[in-house]
């Protein structure tokens, strides 16, 4: 399994009146993980797009277990423990800064050519890296 961390503070705007995060933020902060974690890898998203391959989101699961708060550091791990295919499965957690999982997920990322708007499979590039990442 390939797991990468990243930190993010939570901003007012991402909060209710209580101080208390709005459940739709949880998904934004997987996406800052999963972005960070490719561009970690070496897969940037402009390089993936100049590559002409898009990776929409099809599918998000999200289980909710202590609130975050205001001025909360967040600690989002992202791993994925298998090579894609025609999907890939990226798995999150969010943790507070005393440690207690915030939030848990899972991630479904499709593979779209560009060009022809069509589903492809993972494209070789983006196979070998992930595959280098998983068995290190």
């Amino acid at each position: 399994m390939a797991k990468f961390e990243h930190f993010l503070e939570v901003r007012y705007y991402e909060t209710d009146q209580m101080g208390i995060v709005h459940h739709s933020n949880y998904v934004r902060y997987f996406e800052c993980g999963r972005t960070a974690m490719l561009k970690e890898v070496g897969l940037p998203m402009e390089e993936v797009e100049k590559a002409g391959i898009m990776m929409p989101v099809i599918s998000v699961e999200c289980r909710y277990k202590v609130p975050a708060r205001l001025g909360d550091r967040l600690r989002i791990v992202t791993s994925f423990d298998e090579v894609p295919k025609a999907r890939m499965m990226i798995r999150s957690e969010i943790f507070n800064a005393d440690g207690q999982l915030v939030c848990e997920g899972c991630v479904g990322i499709g593979f779209i050519d560009a060009a022809s708007r069509r589903p492809v499979r993972c494209p070789k590039m983006l196979v070998d890296i992930f595959e280098k990442h998983i068995n290190n």
